[in-house]
């Protein structure tokens, strides 16, 4: 899985929020086309825009990028 799986979930949280994607570009000031390519997995999300998001949804940054409930693992036997 690749460390841009993200996208999924800004899109997912957007339509589940009922906004429109002309909405989130303006909040991030970068076009629409700029923001429809960050849901599609074109163009990663510079981290920046990444905690705007985040804020935006009040949504934890963990929970944006895939890593909610994960614990960190201790590496045995290395």
């Amino acid at each position: 899985m690749g460390d841009n799986m993200y996208f999924q979930k800004i899109r997912d949280l957007r339509e589940d929020s009922d906004r429109k994607q002309v909405e989130l570009a303006t909040y991030l000031s970068v076009d629409q086309s700029t923001y429809s390519d960050y849901e599609s997995g074109k163009i990663n999300v510079p981290i920046e825009q990444l905690i705007k998001i985040a804020d935006f949804y009040d949504v934890s940054l963990d929970y944006l990028v895939g890593r909610e409930g994960r614990e960190t693992q201790k590496r045995e036997g290395r």
